[in-house]
């Protein structure tokens, strides 16, 4: 920590005034690059004492700088796009149980779930308009073509608008029917960032601490709720390996090898507890059920082993309620790595072409079931298609190497 402080302060002392100029040269505010460069400053503190201080400390500062500033200007994008709800919404702010939204994007969302607006355009909608996702990265998580989802949200608007739709805050039995969307909402928020291993890509920068806040506000909203519990609990669980996905070269890695030292005990305790939580209403939920799968990963740092035939009954349960097309992958995922690769194929072989064909964890699911049933070149040829759908470097070099694709 004191070599890291010490290489800190000194490309402060040397350093600060140019930087804070080459920051401010691009935004004429200086208010904002002195903010920026600061967090910067402190972000060094964090990382260099585990990372090692970099070849070139001052051009890692500007270039976090920088990145603090893309990811200040998003924020404030988003909330520019929004005011205009944002004002419909605070007509209404008193609510009908005097309780009040305690943020304004969490308020936005519950509007954004009005049942007047189309079911399958909500979620998207609200990633749109109120977490600042563009259409590209949301047609990404809906699977769908970025063209498609972008038309779907300009009907959706234009409906919203030709319509004169009363944005309403909703009360608390309203809340209740709404809520399915905003949990859907904030996990495809959290997700998003999730994928973004690196943390490389400003536009989606923070959006995993973004949902986390996000679904604590949720929990102390509704806390008779189960799934705002399980939800918040299913991110925590994931959050809490963050540390250990990346080896120190910046390689990606895989969850079964990954170093569980590294995980954050305190983020599974606390996971641990809002799970037995919302255990406690014995009513099923999609968010719960997905939890309970992080929180048997999780135990393998306790018990050096996973426990796969409990992985097998809490997928086959999820699957039984939820056929999404990222449950049905993973349970093959896990049917094939319990040591049952042949029906893992099989299942994989039932997914209709038309919802695979650009869903990367697919080929990868697909190369590593092939590679399972010593079929080298159904795996090559798999992992191929999946190096092909992958946009971080680090993954493509690791599905390279494990899958020998030159």
């Amino acid at each position: 920590m004191s070599d890291a402080r010490q290489v800190a302060e000194a490309a402060a002392r040397a350093s600060y005034g140019r930087l804070v100029a080459l920051l401010a040269s691009r935004t004429r505010d200086i208010a904002a690059a002195e903010d920026a460069l600061s967090e910067a400053f402190a972000t060094a503190l964090r990382v260099w004492p585990e990372r090692g201080v970099p070849d070139k400390p001052e051009a890692w500062l500007l270039t976090a700088a920088r990145r603090e500033l893309s990811h200040t200007a998003r924020a404030a994008s988003v909330r520019a796009s929004a005011q205009h709800l944002i004002e419909l919404a605070s007509a209404h702010a008193v609510q009908p149980d005097n309780t009040a939204f305690p943020d304004d994007r969490l308020k936005l969302l519950f509007v954004c779930a009005h049942p007047a607006i189309d079911a399958g355009i909500r979620t998207p909608l609200m990633l749109q308009t109120v977490l600042g996702l563009d259409a590209s990265r949301i047609a990404a998580a809906f699977v769908v073509a970025p063209s498609a989802m972008g038309q779907r949200l300009v009907r959706a608007k234009t409906k919203i608008r030709d319509s004169g739709l009363e944005f309403r805050i909703p009360d608390c039995d309203e809340r209740a029917t709404r809520l399915a969307d905003v949990l859907q909402a904030v996990y495809a928020a959290f997700s998003t960032g999730w994928d973004d291993v690196s943390g490389a890509d400003d536009t989606v920068r923070g959006l995993s601490g973004e949902a986390i806040f996000l679904g604590r506000l949720l929990v102390a909203l509704m806390p008779r709720e189960p799934e705002p519990k399980g939800l918040l609990a299913l991110m925590l669980y994931c959050e809490a390996r963050r540390p250990a996905r990346r080896c120190r070269d910046g390689g990606f890695v895989p969850l079964r090898t990954q170093d569980t030292r590294l995980w954050s005990r305190d983020m599974i305790i606390e996971a641990e507890g809002l799970l037995t939580s919302a255990s406690r209403a014995k009513i099923f939920g999609r968010f719960q059920c997905e939890a309970a799968i992080q929180s048997v990963h999780c135990q393998r740092s306790v018990t050096g082993r996973t426990h796969w035939p409990a992985l097998i009954r809490l997928y086959d349960l999820l699957a039984h309620h939820e056929t999404t097309l990222g449950v049905l992958v993973s349970r093959a995922a896990v049917i094939a790595t319990s040591g049952d690769a042949a029906l893992a194929k099989q299942l994989l072989n039932q997914l209709p072409i038309e919802r695979i064909d650009s869903y990367q964890p697919y080929w990868v699911t697909r190369a590593y079931v092939y590679r399972q049933l010593a079929d080298h070149n159904g795996a090559r040829d798999a992992a191929r298609r999946a190096i092909s759908l992958t946009h971080d470097p680090a993954v493509r070099a690791y599905l390279s190497e494990t899958y020998n694709v030159r």
